[in-house]
């Protein structure tokens, strides 16, 4: 029972590191301003966004807004039709594509004094498969030795048929599987394992 809890739980934590996103602070200790530290687009070129981060703009609510916009109206600084709007303050944005994100004020005079935000989400990328070679046309001959007199005669030869390297790559899976249960196991110190 307890060892179905261990997988359960080392199942649960590699979901939740490969999902779960990294949370930025628009603005920094200065927030959602007109005249920030830093200009809000120069610091967004030194940071790398992906789906599921996050972005905190922090405002008080009534003194300021956050407007989702097209690129036209971030150009323009134009408020009247927004994609999304937050208005209650201390707003919390979650990308959910790849691809550029346009965020301006809902003041207008604000905007236009340089109070807006690009954003650029990175693709989300798959791990590459390996690419698969082509079986050769006819067996490469292995050539097979005859034992010296006096020795084990009953030694298989090595077998001529070719095998694949995938099993191999899907049992390290399971060995890395196998040794965090075991790590998890032993930090959690449980003494059926014994071996220390």
């Amino acid at each position: 029972m307890a060892f179905e809890r261990y997988v359960l739980v080392v199942m649960v934590l590699c979901f939740f590191t490969s999902t779960q996103g990294y949370k930025f602070f628009v603005g920094g200790r200065d927030g959602w301003v007109v005249n920030p530290s830093e200009n809000y687009n120069h610091w967004a070129e030194r940071m790398r966004f992906q789906v599921n981060d996050t972005l905190f703009f922090k405002y008080s609510k009534g003194s300021d807004s956050v407007l989702l916009v097209t690129k036209e109206d971030y150009f323009s600084c134009n408020t009247k039709s927004p994609v999304q709007s937050f208005t209650e303050g201390d707003t919390i944005f979650t990308f959910d594509r790849s691809g550029p994100f346009f965020f301006i004020t809902g003041n207008v005079d604000n905007c236009n004094k340089g109070q807006k935000l690009i954003v650029v989400v990175m693709a989300v990328r798959s791990k590459p498969t390996p690419p698969v070679s082509p079986a050769p046309s006819s067996p490469v001959p292995i050539p097979t030795v005859s034992p010296p007199s006096g020795s084990d005669a009953g030694v298989p030869a090595p077998s001529s048929e070719h095998k694949s390297g995938s099993m191999g790559a899907v049992s390290g899976g399971w060995l890395v599987l196998g040794l965090g249960v075991l790590v998890s196991m032993m930090a959690l110190g449980d003494e059926r394992i014994g071996l220390f």
